[in-house]
């Protein structure tokens, strides 16, 4: 689909030393030879996709890489948060052994985040580190899951529990693929922009909630601020603690609260945005309890993502399961559920939280 947007793309740079890489923002950019001229030449390079995204997008990235590499293959995977799993990664393991890559060889992770943090791990774990590339096609991978080098699957148990951190060479935002999403995976993408607001931006969060009706509209220049400023914001926390060890947690703001959400109602019966979504609006309620914020900014932030599209009210899985669900949370220790709360509007904060606390609200937030 040709972008009404500048040829010239916009790059912002995530800053790891000798892993730092830029990310592309622009439109028509997945069919440009010239986006890819810094990624290392090799023998062999896979597509991985999945079955919704290859026949869109699959034949112009190969017909742009066809002059960097002798062989460009496209692998595809059934589409969905269902099958992030052990028996899906082992597709991408299967295609690389059976064609002989060997180390040069390069991975093009081309869709969402499922196929995005899959990609990376095999990546990462192919004669223990291949080169590969981000080109996210839905708006969430675009501002959160292709950005940072997290890469995972999931676990019965868990979400994202087996992975990685494994740094891209490049990220590719085609902001021309978002013209194709379906609506709830727009709606989804815009929780993970709307995030930024509370936890390190509220002249961002004003602009978002200035601009919400544009960007479900899919308005070209709004996606394209939204995008950037996203991904500028990610950029800076990223490169001050890439491995999470302190403040890129507060990237995972509604975040708890949410994989409960995934992981109780099976994968993929809510999609990862919807659940972010409904979680930070528990996260600001349990924040308001905490003193963080008042009610209006609780009301404030709620409103804002009811007009996104998304749900603000999360399915009653019963109190234990959900503490028993957030005890396996990566951000848990030695037992104890720790939550990114928002310790002022713009600033965001790691805390624990009584168990008699969350129940209250999940009281409040729940539905049957």
């Amino acid at each position: 689909m040709p972008s009404t947007l500048s040829p010239s793309p916009e790059r912002v740079d995530i800053p790891l030393g000798d892993r730092s890489y830029p990310i592309l923002i622009g439109g028509g950019l997945l069919e440009d030879a010239q986006t890819f001229a810094d990624v290392p030449a090799a023998a062999s390079a896979l597509i991985v996709t999945n079955t919704t995204v290859a026949p869109l997008y699959a034949r112009q990235l190969q017909d742009a890489l066809a002059g960097r590499f002798r062989q460009v293959r496209v692998l595809s995977l059934p589409d969905g948060e269902a099958h992030k799993d052990w028996q899906t990664l082992n597709l991408i393991f299967d295609a690389l052994l059976g064609h002989g890559a060997d180390r040069k060889t390069v991975l093009f992770a081309l869709g969402g985040g499922v196929v995005g943090d899959m990609t990376g791990f095999a990546a990462a774990s192919y004669m223990r580190g291949v080169p590969f590339v981000q080109v996210p096609t839905t708006l969430l991978a675009q501002v959160d899951s292709s950005v940072g080098g997290k890469t995972a699957i999931n676990h019965p148990l868990g979400k994202n529990m087996i992975g990685a951190f494994y740094q891209p060479r490049l990220v590719v935002c085609d902001l021309a693929t978002l013209q194709t999403l379906p609506t709830r995976e727009l709606s989804a993408g815009l929780a993970e922009i709307i995030k930024y607001g509370p936890i390190a931006d509220m002249a961002f969060f004003d602009w978002i909630e200035a601009n919400i009706d544009a960007l479900v509209a899919r308005d070209p220049a709004a996606l394209a601020h939204a995008v950037r400023r996203s991904c500028e914001i990610k950029a800076e926390v990223v490169g001050q603690d890439e491995r999470e060890s302190g403040l890129r947690a507060i990237l995972n703001f509604g975040h708890t609260f949410g994989h409960a959400i995934e992981s109780g109602l099976g994968y993929g019966e809510w999609l990862h945005g919807e659940a972010v979504g409904c979680g930070m609006v528990m996260a600001a309620h349990l924040s308001q309890r905490l003193g963080g914020i008042d009610a209006a900014f609780v009301q404030r932030l709620t409103r804002l993502v009811q007009r996104a599209g998304l749900p603000v009210a999360g399915p009653d899985l019963g109190a234990e399961r959900y503490l028993e669900l957030m005890r396996i949370d990566k951000k848990s220790e030695a037992g104890e559920i720790r939550f990114v709360v928002i310790d002022t509007p713009g600033a965001a904060v790691m805390r624990a939280a009584p168990d008699a606390m969350v129940r209250e609200v999940l009281a409040q937030c729940c539905t049957a």
